[in-house]
């Protein structure tokens, strides 16, 4: 899956690979090798309680004697970093309504636009929807994607309420025999409990409206940001019972262990990944090459 972007996981956690070949490189299984490791899984925002668990079971495993060489110690933690990333269980099937969700500059508007072309290669009707009614800019950008792709757009009048505009375009997604209604919402501030309790509302309105229709919310999650992410997934998950997670902008500087904590602690998969905004940068995530990636130097 990574091969295209090879270069961009280096650059990414070139930190965390260059560190971990030097754990890796030790002479012994000793306490002073545990809390190495211990201490870089941390400092790439793995999280305390997810760190304290996977190192844990690495020392049963060395004081089980099951592990017996630093190799084996690395294959084992790439197994158990691999266990804890969750991956999208529809490998087939991609939801017939979905709702993108977080904050301002996440990548929400370009995932949609390229979710929306890899949906449309593929055969089906597609519908966009610009859910940003206050933010003129985001429409426009919304709305030259889909003139690119070559996709329906529903955009509402300037201002209107975003549930009563979701309605309306539920409404158009039924009756024109739509295969996918992708709703690009506006991006707030997981602070601002007003914009959270109005994405509330718009999940409400979707679920009421399309009630035997697979429904799914995804979060969009910046690569670069590190325990901000965990936050946000927790108050989007409150807001909107997330599905899934998309990793954006995978071509900046960043720490990339929080995936490790927000998947675990949250249940959720990791649905794509994307990077640039090429409409062919994005790919489905795939733990294994991901973590495999993260030990390559």
């Amino acid at each position: 899956m990574f091969n295209f972007i090879k270069e961009k996981i280096k650059k990414v956690y070139s930190s965390f690979t260059s560190k971990a070949v030097s754990i890796f490189a030790r002479n012994s299984l000793d306490e002073q090798f545990l809390k190495e490791l211990s201490d870089l899984l941390i400092a790439c925002d793995t999280g305390v309680k997810t760190t304290n668990k996977i190192i844990e079971k690495l020392t049963q495993e060395i004081k089980s004697t099951k592990i017996k060489t630093l190799e084996e110690a690395k294959l084992e933690l790439e197994k158990l970093l691999i266990d804890i990333l969750k991956e999208d269980i529809l490998i087939n099937d991609a939801p017939k309504i979905l709702l993108l969700v977080g904050v301002n500059g996440s990548g929400k508007t370009t995932f949609a636009a390229k979710y929306a072309n890899l949906l449309k290669n593929s055969g089906k009707k597609v519908l966009l929807v610009a859910g940003d009614t206050f933010r003129a800019a985001a429409v426009e950008q919304l709305n030259q994607w889909a003139n690119k792709i070559g996709v329906k757009i529903f955009i509402g009048k300037e201002e209107q309420d975003p549930a009563s505009l979701i309605f309306d375009a539920c409404q158009k997604f039924k009756n024109e025999n739509f295969d996918h209604l992708i709703i690009d919402t506006a991006g707030r501030l997981q602070t601002k409990v007003n914009l959270m309790k109005e994405l509330e509302k718009i999940k409400k309105v979707i679920d009421k409206t399309l009630a035997e229709t697979d429904i799914h919310s995804w979060l969009a999650i910046d690569s670069m940001l590190g325990q901000n992410s965990y936050q946000q997934a927790t108050v989007f998950n409150e807001a909107t019972k997330l599905d899934g997670l998309i990793l954006t902008k995978l071509d900046g500087t960043g720490k990339g262990g929080i995936l490790f904590s927000i998947t675990e602690e949250l249940n959720l998969p990791i649905i794509y990944v994307t990077f640039g905004e090429g409409l062919d940068q994005i790919k489905r995530f795939e733990a294994k090459e991901y973590v495999k990636g993260l030990f390559e130097e």
